[in-house]
């Protein structure tokens, strides 16, 4: 479904004037030609990498709000006098208390788990996700103060409440009013609430709860945005030019008691789980102004689980488990706000972070949880619901430091593993030392829409979102890219990499392999590099055996390090093998292997694998092209690889380029020894194939082709270094039709 699939003509036309008016200043525009492939098609890589970028209602303005969001979790800012708090998406996971033995996370987030343990109820409305708080702003007019939180998602008002704590001291707390077992620093109280079939605001004095005299704060609720405006008049209170403390919560609301609703031990239709055996739980799921979240650690063993932070929500936990949220707080400067002063000094500009994107697509508001794909052993996850369904997904991005390069920074994709989350590498070697090459690459992990999706459909489509996103914010080299990750990263690396194999300069799985090693051939022009580990309990031998071998038969460029179980005192007795190699976080060997390699757009030869199970054109996934041939169709869907996928095979040698194939040095054994990480030397055996020197033969108007199962094919003869008159000479399997691009001239063969 296309984000604004279901929003009305009249919403779609004031979208649009919100962009022409220049309220969405300061969002990711059209990404810079610089930044993505602009020379002549095919474009490599699929076609949502090129999409104008979304427009996400939760991001735009309307009334007196004008500030562009800051799109950086967990930071705060003053702009164009309005001061702004942007929160972390898919963290309203509320107290860390005993888990909902009904949470259906339990069994498969191991590596994505939430530090909170809150479960919503299963009832309609929730969306597991109600109380999701993505923004808080405050801005002051001539005659009220006015405060905007927006939601992730927002369907019906009714179910939820917030509250904001106003002034106050440190260390004298006062209770949240209606029942919220929370406390904080306030002088005052500003709740919004339902009250039969609209919001409404108390605003009520610390210690007392008695309501403050005079006219009651107004409420606004704009569904399209997600967004809910309070409005306080000055009669009630007026800061004035003085700086404020201010703390905040999101909860949900119980209308039959006219109180936050409280969690159980267990979720049931109406009431939310997680409360453990805690006698007065807090209410609040989600909390602002957290601006010094924990990294989540690779060598926290079990913590990792029991005291996540993957979803850097581990301080929110445990101040709720507490009862007291006076360490998570924002001190508002009112007198920069009414001097409209321009502060963007607490949001980074290098290193780890996580932002916030908006992406084309949202099947339906929040989370669904109700299916885990790799659990259930699919190999392909088109009947899985992805988890995180949203119009916003987070990603973790690593930005090197120091000055942009002259010729831009590189870009790595850094594939999370199934049951992680975007923030498995975050603050990690894994991720700095892919980051800090010689030439500085920028590292980015997106969600891909939840732990299991195995980067496939939506998300694969969310891994491109992700990486157009970056390619507009920042000056990338659209020819200095690679891609990596760990298990299902390693995974997906096979996987988007012979998909897409023009888009990347070098390839590193670790612990991972292909599942259809058939598709291996698209990697001609790939370098690869897998790590893995000899007693993997989850990916054998058998498993990056075969597609090591594969990459040898075809004599393709390769290196397969076998790593041996760690056996020194710094070893955990218990480690999975599986883990070793990220728990071990060393990776300085990868990232030489990496290198500053560009991709050669225009290689001599290119073979393709069409692999049709893979698409998914709704999404704008699409594998029917590599560097200069485009428009390959499958002639029937009965021809299958091993795995049952239909697929085709077209392989192209140009004569143009004057050269011949590499010699290939046939798979050739090593030894080594990885220094420099958490568990001490860790040795390896290996195999690798390199090729010779590219000797040069005799040019000419000549392209040889050889397709299995291939109906269509078109060439850009430019590229190919031929012209429109170029022979070719063409083996097929059956009836094929070649077309040269531009030449108005089409071949039949077979």
């Amino acid at each position: 479904m296309r984000l604004l699939a279901g929003v009305s003509s009249a919403a779609r036309a004031a979208l649009a004037t919100a962009i022409a008016s220049g309220a969405l200043a300061g969002l990711a525009g059209p990404a810079s030609g610089s930044s993505l492939y602009s020379g002549p098609g095919p474009r490599p890589g699929p076609s949502i990498l090129y999409e104008t970028p979304a427009v996400a209602p939760q991001l735009t303005n309307t009334g007196i709000w004008h500030a562009p969001p800051i799109l950086v979790s967990g930071t705060t800012a003053y702009r164009d006098g309005e001061f702004l708090y942007q929160d972390y998406l898919y963290d309203d996971h509320g107290a860390h208390e005993v888990p909902d033995p009904t949470d259906p996370r339990a069994s498969g987030d191991t590596f994505s788990k939430p530090n909170g343990t809150y479960t919503y109820p299963t009832g309609p409305g929730y969306n597991d996700d109600d109380a999701d708080l993505v923004e808080f702003r405050v801005k002051a007019t001539a005659s009220y103060t006015a405060f905007r939180i927006t939601l992730n998602t927002l369907e019906n008002p009714s179910l939820i409440a917030f509250s904001i704590a106003i002034g106050g001291q440190p260390g004298q707390t006062y209770p949240f009013p209606d029942g919220a077992n929370v406390v904080a620093p306030a002088s005052l109280f500003l709740t919004v609430h339902p009250s039969g079939s609209q919001l409404v605001a108390d605003l009520v004095h610390a210690g007392s709860d008695a309501q403050v005299t005079g006219p009651a704060p107004s409420v606004r609720v704009d569904l399209q945005r997600r967004q809910i405006e309070v409005d306080v008049p000055h009669e009630d209170w007026n800061p004035g030019g003085s700086t404020v403390r201010m703390a905040m919560g999101v909860g949900l609301w119980n209308a039959a008691t006219n109180s936050y609703l409280l969690p159980q031990p267990a979720a049931t239709a109406t009431e939310p789980g997680g409360a453990g055996l805690a006698a007065h739980p807090a209410a609040f799921f989600n909390v602002g102004f957290r601006t010094a979240e924990p990294l989540p650690s690779v060598t926290a063993e079990t913590g990792a689980i029991t005291d996540a932070a993957w979803w850097r929500d581990q301080e929110q936990g445990t101040a709720l488990a507490d009862g007291d949220i006076s360490p998570l707080y924002a001190n508002v400067d009112f007198a920069k706000l009414a001097t409209g002063v321009t502060d963007n000094s607490g949001v980074p500009t290098t290193g780890p972070m996580d932002r916030i994107l908006a992406s084309h697509f949202e099947p339906a508001q929040g989370a669904n949880f109700s299916s885990e794909c790799g659990l259930q052993g699919a190999e392909e996850p088109s009947t899985c619901v992805p988890e995180y369904q949203g119009n916003l997904q987070p990603f973790a991005v690593y930005i090197p430091p120091g000055k942009q390069p002259a010729g831009g920074y590189g870009l790595t994709l850094l594939l999370h593993s199934l049951s992680a989350n975007y923030n498995q590498y975050i603050g990690s070697r894994n991720q700095s030392e892919f980051g800090d090459r010689p030439n500085p690459s920028i590292v980015l992990t997106p969600e891909a829409r939840g732990p299991d999706q195995e980067y496939e459909g939506l998300g694969a489509a969310d891994v491109f979102e992700a990486w157009a996103e970056i390619a507009s914010l920042y000056s990338v080299n659209p020819a200095y890219t690679d891609i990596t990750g760990y298990s299902m990263g390693g995974i997906g690396t096979f996987k988007l990499g012979s998909q897409f194999p023009d888009l990347f300069a070098r390839a590193q799985p670790t612990v991972g392999f292909e599942t259809n090693n058939d598709v291996l051939a698209s990697m001609r022009n790939l370098p690869v590099l897998m790590w893995n580990a000899s007693a993997d309990e989850l990916v054998n031998a058998g498993d990056y055996g075969q597609t090591a071998e594969k990459l040898s038969s075809l004599g393709y460029r390769y290196e397969a390090d076998v790593f041996q179980p760690c056996a020194n005192s710094l070893c955990s007795p218990v480690l999975p093998n599986h883990l070793m190699l990220a728990i071990n976080d060393q990776f300085a060997p990868a990232a030489a292997f990496l290198g500053s390699a560009t991709v050669d757009p225009n290689p001599g030869r290119v073979t393709y694998v069409v692999d049709t199970a893979r698409d998914r054109p709704s999404y704008g996934i699409v594998g029917d092209h590599a560097y200069w041939i485009s428009g390959l169709t499958i002639r029937s869907a009965g021809h299958t690889s091993t795995n049952g996928d239909p697929e085709g095979q077209i392989d192209v040698f140009s004569h143009g380029f004057g050269t011949g194939d590499p010699i290939a040095s046939g798979s050739q054994p090593g030894t080594g020894t990885l220094l420099g990480g958490n568990m001490g030397p860790l040795a390896y055996a290996s195999l690798s194939q390199t090729w010779g020197p590219t000797p040069a033969a005799p040019a000419s108007d000549t392209l040889d082709i050889s397709a299995t199962n291939i109906a269509t094919a078109s060439i850009d003869v430019s590229r190919a270094r031929v012209d429109c008159n170029a022979k070719l000479n063409i083996t097929t399997d059956g009836p094929i039709t070649v077309t040269l691009t531009g030449c108005n001239r089409t071949v039949q063969a077979g």
